[in-house]
């Protein structure tokens, strides 16, 4: 009974995947923002459906439109489709087909500045709560002997009748012959008077209209939530890799697999009272994933037309002695002459600094692509909590544990970095960061669960370094912690890059098999570039612990990652500079604290950062600061 309940699920998976496979096969993509695509589809159409306003994916303009009173429901659904596909063939014509040469991290970078501003776009437009009527029928039907709702099935039929048009359309027509032809070859399908650039529109066209059907039919099933449906493409991507990103039966398959044996984890939860209470459903689909990529090595496969692999700059610092005591004297004034908000936002953009260090670190010199960052600084913030409340570790030694705790975390995710890296890598770390937040993090017994867990306030040397006397704030003194934290770790990472340490990081990036022919020990320097950032992740996880005073789950959530990662590809991640940049980008930081006070836009921040994450990725790869050799950074 509980697997015949996963179809409905299991459909969805199926409907975002094959999305997934189709915008693969002609743009080379893996667009992480295909689920957040899906939501923002369904959220018009129950808005349009309750109140008969279609609302646009602007923030800040007039974007509501009254089309009728009570407009039936087929108007609202081709409403709704004809969106998706309109925002399917956006999507492709602005952002991935001026990418079609970028390297993959320009690519992942894209899709994910495109999902935080279109989840940011759907929190800030639409009511985010509302129930959903049914839609297909749900009456109760008895099936194999189990009674079952009627909706399951009708979707699993429905997602299976799709997937059976598709293979015919892809194996039989001269559209899906081209489609499939410019999968393995782009330029000999031009060659022979193909027009890409339209088959690949085309091709999006339907990726974008299946998401938005699925997310519409599955809202009655689930209710809506936009991290949820957002999400939704961590399990896509595992029945996607499954297919080998290229067989809709196949993938297809997997998907309804994957949503039966979710709905069966739930009884045996009751029968086995040992496993997990929470996240063991969102943990499979890593773990499918992960074996995805065992077997398959590289799971993403690679396009046949000629990339250029330009990454973005990382010279070697130079003149670093005088723009770091100017910074450093200035952050330090300001802690004392700031009113408590901003100075609370300057802490902020001082932590989140800290996070774009380790990001710099990973990605930029390394080329490995993590989106779990905030997964690491998760683990050294709960583990603070446990080892200064409940161990009575003192301040120092208490933080450096947590982060040394992360910095192994570190290294069993970086297992999967010794096979695959770019594109595969970017999937099993959100997989990853997924399952931790899921497992873990909302694990009632490790983390407190939704109340949260204290954090011990630091002291040093009878020194209170905590909230400041107004309670509410952290002290300017704790600013100082930070700000030292940061300025050690800063300049712990130029003095990496400047020797032969970030001569071989980049010689790994560049080039993996030379760098092995030069003498470099790849594996090893995978293994300690994913502990050391991780390390670094968790030093600003602890920092966060000490100046919340209480820790939850929803601190170091993966969309948290994602954000990170926005502003620190923005600022320029191939840069310690870059990093300052992206620190003073991050939400809640003292730029959007500023603009907040000064014009109410505060709330846009996660808008305008995924937008420009876009923005820059497309045409100023290098970020905002543009390094260059003998440049100071």
């Amino acid at each position: 009974m509980f697997a015949v309940l996963g179809l409905g699920t299991g459909a969805v998976y199926a409907a975002l995947a094959l999305g997934l496979v189709l915008e693969h096969r002609v743009s080379g993509v893996v667009n992480f923002a295909h689920g957040a695509m899906a939501a923002y589809v369904t959220y018009a159409f129950v808005e349009l459906r309750a109140t008969g306003d279609l609302v646009l994916p602007v923030v800040g303009l007039p974007g509501r439109f009254h089309l009728l009173d009570r407009p039936p429901f087929w108007l609202c659904l081709v409403v709704a489709l004809a969106l998706a596909a309109v925002l399917g063939l956006v999507v492709h014509a602005l952002v991935f087909r001026p990418l079609r040469n970028a390297p993959a991290l320009a690519r992942v970078v894209a899709s994910v500045g495109l999902l935080v501003a279109l989840q940011a776009i759907v929190v800030l437009r639409f009511e985010v709560s509302r129930p959903v009527a049914p839609i297909l029928p749900n009456r109760p039907i008895t099936l194999m002997g189990a009674v079952v709702p009627l909706d399951r099935l009708l979707l699993a039929l429905a997602v299976v009748a799709v997937t059976v048009v598709l293979w015919a359309v892809y194996r039989f027509t001269t559209f899906g012959l081209a489609s499939r032809a410019m999968a393995d070859d782009p330029a000999t399908t031009a060659l022979l008077g193909q027009r890409t650039g339209r088959l690949a529109s085309v091709n999006w066209v339907i990726a974008s209209v299946l998401a938005g059907a699925g997310g519409i039919l599955v809202a009655p099933l689930t209710g809506l939530n936009p991290g949820t449906y957002t999400l939704l493409v961590v399990p896509a991507l595992a029945a996607a890799l499954v297919g080998r990103l290229s067989s809709f039966g196949i993938t297809t398959a997997a998907a309804l697999a994957l949503g039966a044996a979710q709905s069966d984890l739930i009884e045996l939860q009751d029968t086995f009272r040992w496993l997990p209470s929470v996240g063991l459903r969102e943990g499979l689909p890593l773990v499918v994933i992960i074996v995805a990529m065992a077997v398959a090595g590289r799971a993403v496969p690679e396009r046949a037309e000629p990339v250029e692999r330009r990454l973005p700059a990382a010279p070697r610092p130079r003149r670093v002695a005088v723009p770091a005591t100017v910074g450093v004297v200035v952050a330090a004034g300001a802690l004392f002459v700031l009113g408590a908000e901003l100075r609370l936002g300057l802490i902020t953009s001082l932590i989140g600094a800290v996070v774009c260090l380790s990001l710099v670190l990973l990605t930029g010199w390394v080329g490995q692509i993590s989106l779990a960052q905030m997964a690491f600084a998760g683990v050294a913030g709960f583990a603070l909590s446990k080892l200064g409340q409940g161990a009575g570790i003192p301040f120092p030694l208490a933080p450096l544990l947590a982060a040394a705790l992360a910095g192994l975390a570190g290294l069993v995710l970086a297992l999967p970095a010794l096979r695959v890296r770019g594109v595969n890598l970017a999937v099993v770390t959100v997989a990853a960061a997924v399952a931790v937040e899921e497992l873990v993090f909302r694990n009632p017994g490790l983390t407190g669960g939704f109340g949260g867990t204290a954090v011990p306030t630091p002291s040093f040397f009878g020194v209170d370094l905590g909230i400041d006397q107004g309670g509410d704030y952290p002290s300017p003194v704790f600013g100082l912690l930070a700000l030292a934290a940061l300025t050690a770790l800063a300049l712990g990472l130029v003095a990496v890059r400047r020797g032969g340490g970030g001569r071989r990081l980049l010689a790994v990036r560049a080039n993996e098999r030379g760098a092995a022919a030069a003498g470099v020990d790849v594996a090893a320097t995978k293994l300690a570039a994913f502990a050391a950032s991780a390390f670094v992740a968790g030093c600003a996880g602890a920092l966060l612990g000490y100046s919340q005073g209480q820790l939850s789950f929803s601190s170091f959530g993966v969309f948290v990652s994602l954000s990170y990662l926005a502003v620190a590809y923005v600022g320029g991640i191939g840069s310690v500079s870059g990093a300052m940049v992206g620190g003073a980008l991050v939400g809640g930081g003292v730029v959007f604290t500023w603009l907040e006070q000064l014009a109410g836009w505060g709330r846009y921040q996660a808008v305008i950062t995924g937008l420009a994450l876009v923005v820059i990725a497309v045409l100023r790869p290098d970020g905002l600061v543009r390094a260059r050799s003998g440049s100071g950074r």
